[in-house]
This record gives C-alpha cells, sequence and structure tokens, in this order.
C-alpha cells in the first residue's frame, strides 16, 4: 500500500475526550475514529490488525474441532423471553414494519441452541462446538476506555454442547488452553491472567482472562504462587485466599478483561426443551459452555501493553504491515529506485506501508512511522543508495542495519 493514497492521515493531538492509550493512539495513527461514544469505524490500518487477530483465533479454534459459522444480528424477541433475558438492561430493541419487536444481538445463546436443536438428537450427535465473529450491541450506561468498553463492537463467541457435565468440563479445558496459545501468538501471553470471577446463576465460578495493565478498569488480586487471580468482585466468596493453592500471598492490580468461559449447564437447553436421545433412548438435557473473546477489546489491550511515548509498538504476528517503507528520495533517479524496491517486496509476496509522500520532511514521516507502529522500518534515502543499502530500525528499539539492496 502506498501510503500516499491511503485516504486517513495521522493527527498529532489526540481528541480531548480520549484518556486512554489505546483510543488516543488508535484515532491519531488513523486505525479508527469515533462516530459517538461506544461506536467507533474501523479504518483500513485498523481492519488489517483486527483480521491478523481474527486469523490467530480461528487456527486455534480450528485445532479444537470448532467450527465456523456466521449468526444473524437481529433475532427475535420470543427467544429472549424463553430464556428470561428480554428484560436485562444492555438490550437495544428494534421493530419491523408489522410491529414485530427485534432484539439486537448482544450475545447468541438466544439463536445458536435453537440452531443446534435442529440438528442435535442422539448422543452420536454430541459433542459439538461452533464459533463465530461478530458485532454484538450493548447498551452500556457509560461507554469509556476507548474501544475498551463499546456499545457496538466486534467479537468471538463460541458455544459447545454435549452429553454430561464431565465431557463439558473436558472441553472447558481446551478452550482454556487454546486461548494460552492464542494470548501467547499476540504478545499478551506473560501479561494475561486466568481470573477467577462469578458463575452467576450456571456455576460457582467463571473464568476471566484479564491483562495487566495500568489503564484496566477491573482489580484482581494475583496470586504469584499460582499466576491465577481472582476478582475483586468475589474476593469475600473465596475468602481472600487464592482458589487453586490456598495462598493469601495475593496482589492487587488493575487488569482489563478480554475473554472469558463460562459453564452454562442445560441454563439455555431447558429453556428450548433441547434434549438428546442416549444409547438407551433416554432423553437428557443437552449440556452447554460458552466462550468469548473481545476482538476490538483485545486490539485495545495490546496498544495499552504495547506502546511507548512516541506510538504503537505493534507485535510482529498482527502488525496492519511487515515493513514500513520510507522514502526520504526526492531526486527522481532516487524515487525511482525506491519504487523499485517497493515492487520487488510486493512481487515477494511482502506486506509493505510504502511512505512515497513528497514534500515532508524526514522527521515528520519518522514520528508518523513511530505513531503507527509497524515492527520494522526500511529507510532509502540518497546517502543509503549511493551504498546501495538500506537502513533497517525495529520499532522497539535497537541499533540500525544496514542492508545491501540485493539482499533486503
Amino acid at each position: 500500500m502506498r501510503q500516499s493514497i491511503l485516504f486517513t492521515k495521522t493527527l498529532k493531538e489526540a481528541p480531548k475526550d480520549e484518556v486512554s492509550k489505546n483510543a488516543q493512539f488508535l484515532i491519531r495513527g488513523g486505525f479508527v475514529d469515533k462516530l459517538f461514544a461506544g461506536v467507533y469505524s474501523i479504518l483500513p490500518l485498523g481492519v488489517k490488525v483486527l483480521s491478523h487477530i481474527e486469523h490467530i483465533v480461528r487456527e486455534e479454534l480450528c485445532r479444537i474441532d470448532a467450527q465456523e459459522v456466521f449468526l444473524p444480528a437481529l433475532h427475535p424477541v420470543e427467544n429472549y423471553q424463553k430464556t428470561g433475558r428480554d428484560g436485562i438492561d444492555v438490550l437495544f430493541f428494534t421493530e419491523m414494519h408489522d410491529g414485530k419487536r427485534l432484539v439486537l444481538g448482544q450475545s447468541h445463546e438466544e439463536v445458536v441452541t435453537p440452531l443446534l436443536q435442529k440438528y442435535v438428537q442422539s448422543y452420536k450427535d454430541l459433542p459439538k462446538s461452533v464459533f463465530q465473529f461478530q458485532t454484538k450491541f450493548r447498551n452500556e450506561l457509560r461507554a469509556k476506555s476507548g474501544i475498551m468498553r463499546g456499545r457496538e463492537f466486534r467479537m468471538k463467541d463460541m458455544y459447545s454442547f454435549h452429553e454430561t457435565q464431565s465431557d463439558a468440563d473436558r472441553y472447558y479445558a481446551l478452550v482454556e488452553d487454546a486461548y494460552r496459545k492464542i494470548f501467547d501468538r499476540l504478545a499478551l501471553g506473560e501479561a494475561t491472567i486466568k481470573t477467577y470471577a462469578s458463575g452467576g446463576t450456571f456455576s460457582k465460578y467463571s473464568h476471566e482472562f484479564q491483562t495487566i495493565t495500568s489503564s484496566g478498569e477491573d482489580t484482581i488480586y494475583l496470586c504469584e504462587s499460582c499466576r491465577v487471580a481472582i476478582n475483586k468482585e468475589i474476593m469475600a466468596d473465596v475468602n481472600g485466599q487464592c482458589p487453586e493453592c490456598g495462598s493469601r500471598a495475593l496482589e492487587e492490580k488493575k487488569a482489563i478483561e478480554i475473554a472469558n468461559i463460562f459453564k452454562l449447564a442445560d441454563r439455555f437447553t431447558n429453556a428450548f426443551s433441547f434434549t438428546y436421545t442416549d444409547q438407551e433412548g433416554k432423553k437428557h438435557p443437552v449440556i452447554m459452555g460458552c466462550y468469548g473473546l473481545g476482538i476490538t477489546r483485545t486490539l485495545g489491550a495490546i496498544v495499552e501493553v504495547h506502546h511507548d511515548e512516541k506510538g504503537i509498538i505493534w507485535p510482529e504476528s498482527i502488525a496492519p504491515y511487515a515493513a514500513h517503507l520510507v522514502s526520504l528520495c526526492t531526486e527522481r533517479a532516487d524515487v525511482e529506485a525506491a519504487d523499485e524496491l517497493y515492487h520487488r517486496l510486493v512481487a515477494q509476496g511482502k506486506d509493505v506501508l510504502y511512505d512515497d509522500r513528497a514534500g515532508l520532511r524526514a522527521g515528520e514521516k519518522f514520528a508518523d512511522s513511530d505513531l503507527i507502529g509497524i515492527p520494522k522500518r526500511v529507510i532509502v534515502s540518497p546517502k543509503t543508495l549511493a551504498n546501495n543499502t538500506v537502513e533497517v530500525r525495529q520499532r522497539s528499539g535497537g541499533e540500525p542495519e544496514y542492508v545491501s539492496l540485493s539482499a533486503i
């Protein structure tokens, strides 16, 4: 991509109403644009990062035999009446021309449960697991922290269906392991902690995955012995000690919840009379689990963890481009040499953002490059071309390396 044709532009100053680093840098860098509180447009650079995050999530979930679907965002309110969730305060409602009320999907239990019911009758049809990437709508009372808590956001939600709770527990552990691999690949592994939280009406506990950062809106208590944490909301329930090792040496941390996993048992399948027939011909309720991962929220968390005072420092696995080719050339022959290098890299299948913009000083281009945060910066200038080299710098720091044009 030539930066000269990119329709977005960087901003020198962050909007005054945005206090979180993720919002400031993502808006200034041209990754997102705020339409109104809690609702953001995802711009070309942001789309590329989100697609890379989703690619990693998809790969790891497919490895545990989950199947991808894409479910409607418009839901019949009758399904929520069956589950008793038509009165929850985060729902957005709309109407059809005939007065039929609809819900804008805030999650998909009320859609995926009757869907799987059509295909699962026997124990031979179980277990099954489906996931999707979908836009969710939640009427948040107080949207805040940039894309961290929005009214419209991108989410991966997954639902599994089982004969027994023990089989659901087996799969629950597989998902937990898959999430660990996902966070490692997203460069959030060290900062993201499995956290005990309320299981609500479903189970004694659920588990959140909280990314530790000073900008977090949640308070958790980290056990350094076993590297799990407890959400503040259940500290009294666990008597102030770690549920896994019993330690009371817990350290208070601020964190961002980016994912969660729940044991739903038969909460939703009973509401739809969803049963299966066992080997003896007896009927039993299907047991469910659900597993959420906020895609836009994860994007924000990565920026909160990986930035400096100049801008974002993208991990290579999800960066919008593999390299930022920055041309400081003004003379025609040098410009043509820089263009030739860009075309050669693209022909080799390299994903490159090429700063070919004319009329900007080197300092302006470097400041934009720091803000956008692509891991490698490749600088082409009259000085480097005179030596048949380019200058390669890592966004994360360190000394520059000079590489021959033929080797780049």
